[in-house]
């Protein structure tokens, strides 16, 4: 996209700008998690909950905690711990890797790419394309997030977008959001993605992909809400652009505004085609396999490649570019597969010192409720917090689910619910500053955080209130 994308104007003034509040990064934030449960070892008593067998699940049974020695883990364990975590986490790691070199070959071939700006072209020539462009655009990124963990891959879009919103007489914010708020509300109301609800399904022992029919419900009903308000923002810019908190940038872009790239587009090809009847059938037959079949990380994890393969073939990728393609998704995704492993080595070490069910019942109390509805509430709330410091799906699942899944046995919430309590905490990544997807959005978009944050609030406390009733909803339904 030739069309430029300034960044704010800056202030007229000579006074130094204030230093940007950082956060310790993910990794350090994990390590110094790991040190301080080496030490809470020395310090906490071991502890140990029987557990039975229910439908062949093992399962902790209430009120038969007792302490037990402990076992202290010093320096020689810490520094085993992640290469423990690594090996003990190997077959989520590696579907990851695999699955994210997939999409990847899928990327490469352009094919989303195309649907995208051929969608994009006909805005002026159909006003029913206008009048649909928020509604189809908000839903296929929210789609994209719901199925293949659509999340980073939305952020070049951002180039695309803000000028087409300009066109529109819209504004930069509308452009930002389409893109960017619709993948990050479909990554944290998931369906079908293997990254956050696959994984965490796995580590807390429900089906994968289980309870479909439900998270389907939360997906329409996320993306209905998440488009309707951004129609009424949308329409009331329109109407008048000084409503907008970048109005005065917008001028400026308004003037160097060109949509010659759509217009020169050449439209969908038939390979485009065939590259997307390729993902819908592959999406298909993912839920066929799981639901009909018990398909599992392995089986997904071939199906993907297979994928990948009829992709690069149909695409007419040549063996070094398909090879490429595939190695740069996995390659991207190591940062996530080492999240995933330091995030199970927080496991190993509370496991091997006999304290992980000491920890499970000190948190008893501050999860129990007089309803399980109240139980299941807060742990989202508690996932919301954690959110705040690791925003990777994987590994927040990796983190909290050996933790969560057993504590929602204790407090009568069930754990396919408890997996949906940790998705909901992801709602929160759009408007965190600690987020470096939120950040890398605005910064490529010329967009002050506080700007962002202000517009975003209405829009957050929308998904509070209906997290809070759908976990409700999950909970009163004792659903399973």
């Amino acid at each position: 996209m030739s069309t430029p994308i300034t960044p704010a104007n800056p202030a007229s003034t000579t006074a130094t700008p204030a230093k940007p509040l950082k956060f310790p990064n993910t990794f350090v934030l994990l390590f110094a998690l790991l040190a301080l449960i080496a030490l809470a070892t020395w310090v906490l008593p071991g502890g140990q909950y029987q557990t039975e067998l229910v439908d062949g699940k093992k399962v902790i049974v209430a009120d038969s905690f007792r302490h037990i020695p402990s076992q202290p883990q010093g320096l020689v364990a810490l520094m085993t711990a992640p290469i423990k975590g690594f090996v003990e986490a190997a077959l989520i790691i590696g579907f990851v890797l695999i699955v994210g070199g997939a999409f990847s070959v899928l990327q490469r071939s352009e094919a989303i790419d195309a649907m995208i700006k051929s969608v994009a072209r006909a805005h002026r020539h159909s006003a029913l394309v206008r009048a649909g462009l928020i509604p189809l655009f908000v839903g296929l990124f929210s789609l994209g997030g719901a199925t293949f963990g659509m999340a980073e891959e939305a952020i070049p879009f951002v180039l695309i977008f803000i000028p087409l919103a300009l066109a529109l007489k819209y504004d930069s914010i509308v452009g930002v959001a389409i893109p960017f708020v619709g993948s990050q509300i479909g990554f944290a109301t998931a369906f079908l993605n293997p990254f956050n609800v696959g994984v965490a399904q796995n580590i807390a022992g429900v089906p994968m992909f289980s309870g479909l029919g439900y998270r389907l419900v939360c997906w329409l009903i996320f993306t209905t809400v998440t488009i309707a308000f951004l129609m009424w923002y949308a329409a009331r810019v329109q109407r008048d652009p000084r409503l907008s908190p970048c109005y005065e940038q917008d001028l400026e872009r308004r003037r160097h505004l060109d949509l010659s790239s759509f217009e020169q587009f050449e439209g969908l090809q038939p390979r485009h085609k065939l590259v997307l009847g390729l993902f819908v059938l592959t999406l298909l037959s993912m839920i066929v396999g799981v639901v009909r079949f018990g398909w599992y990380i392995e089986e997904i994890a071939a199906l993907f490649l297979v994928m990948a393969l009829a992709v690069g073939l149909v695409a007419r990728l040549s063996a070094e570019d398909f090879v490429a393609a595939f190695m740069q998704g996995a390659k991207d995704l190591v940062s996530t597969a080492l999240v995933i492993a330091l995030a199970k080595a927080t496991v190993v070490l509370m496991r091997d010192g006999h304290i992980i069910d000491t920890v499970l019942h000190s948190l008893v109390p501050l999860v129990e409720s007089s309803s399980p509805i109240f139980s299941a509430q807060k742990m989202f709330l508690i996932q919301s917090v954690i959110n705040f410091f690791i925003h990777s799906g994987t590994g927040q699942a990796a983190l909290t689910m050996p933790v969560m899944a057993p504590l929602a046995d204790l407090v009568g919430v069930s754990r396919q619910t408890a997996v949906l309590a940790f998705q909901f905490g992801e709602l929160t990544t759009p408007v965190i500053p600690t987020s470096g997807i939120t950040v890398g959005v605005l910064a490529l978009a010329g967009i002050p955080w506080t700007k962002w944050a202000r517009w975003m609030i209405p829009l957050q406390l929308a998904y509070l209130v209906l997290a809070l009733g759908l976990l409700a909803l999950a909970s009163s339904m004792s659903w399973q």
